[in-house]
């Protein structure tokens, strides 16, 4: 995870890339979201899904691992985050979806009391027709180098 002093606002990147299975999909939903149109064929062709879909849910989990697996497993300056704003599923997740994220940064604040700032970054997470299915804005708290 990149150190709050080496970002800049409207810094962009894109990552990821991950394969939504279905066994992933019926797993998950079993476990957190045990909707019907998360668990069964059946329950989701009865729906405006059509057929199986992702919990929402789920899909932000997908996202943080692309995270994660962006950073390379460099975590140090990382200190968690405070928080999600403006959280939106825009298309279902199905599996057999392969999904990318796009991040742009929209504010950097440093903390006056501690070693660290406050990001907040727009993610964006795509489809593999570059649908849009998913954005958020994380609140990344980040350690200071300068602190």
């Amino acid at each position: 995870m990149p150190w709050f002093d080496d970002l800049s606002v409207g810094q962009k990147a894109a990552f990821g890339r991950y394969e939504v299975t279905r066994e992933e999909v019926l797993a998950f939903a079993a476990k957190y979201d045990p909707q019907p149109f998360h668990t069964s064929d059946e329950g989701a062709a009865a729906t405006h899904f059509g057929r199986l879909a992702a919990s929402g849910w789920h899909s932000c989990s997908m996202a943080m691992a692309m995270i994660v697996e962006a950073m390379g497993g460099d975590m140090a300056g990382s200190l968690g985050a405070a928080g999600v704003d403006e959280l939106r599923w825009l298309k279902p997740v199905h599996p057999g979806d392969v999904l990318r994220c796009e991040t742009e940064i929209l504010e950097l604040r440093p903390s006056r009391s501690r070693p660290m700032g406050v990001v907040r970054y727009r993610l964006s997470m795509f489809n593999q027709h570059d649908e849009l299915v998913m954005t958020f804005i994380p609140i990344a708290l980040l350690r200071r180098r300068d602190g």
